[in-house]
């Protein structure tokens, strides 16, 4: 197949095996800065995914707690095709902190009791969330974390 510009089109998502947490890639900025962008992949693609309202509500929890654990996140974003997440963050290229960050935030959306931003000043589809789909997903998620370094069937 032909590369494309976007770094996941090139993966071949027949071969993964979810739950994991990959590095996606890296950017350098013109003044040294290093941006690393990962792959939070929760449900198999092609097989599975993420209810629209549980996926919305966990990325509003995850977006908001995840930066109680770094000053490092510039972004937490979700992937359109609902199975997953990516996590940019700058200046900070340890995988081995990036799982307990994920973790400790995965916990938080655990005992969360409410979703944060959660109205229709703040969000731009406040009606369609679901709390118990979030901490669905961070449970499902966190009872596979001894999977997260495994990216590839052939690795499991």
């Amino acid at each position: 197949m032909k590369k494309l510009n976007v770094e996941s089109f090139n993966l071949d998502h027949t071969k993964v095996a979810a739950p994991y947490v990959r590095l996606a890639g890296t950017k350098q900025g013109s003044h040294g800065d290093e941006v690393y962008k990962y792959d939070l992949r929760f449900t198999q693609p092609n097989k599975q995914f993420m209810k629209m309202d549980a996926l919305h509500s966990i990325e509003h929890l995850m977006a908001e707690n995840i930066r109680n654990h770094s000053d490092k996140v510039v972004d937490l974003s979700p992937m359109g095709c609902q199975t997953g997440f990516y996590l940019s963050v700058i200046n900070h290229d340890d995988y081995e902190e990036i799982l307990v960050i994920l973790e400790n935030t995965l916990r938080d959306v655990l005992v969360a009791t409410e979703v944060p931003a959660c109205n229709e000043v703040q969000c731009g589809w406040a009606a369609n969330h679901s709390l118990e789909g979030a901490k669905e997903l961070a449970g499902n998620m966190l009872a596979k974390k001894d999977e997260w370094r495994h990216v590839y069937k052939e690795e499991v």
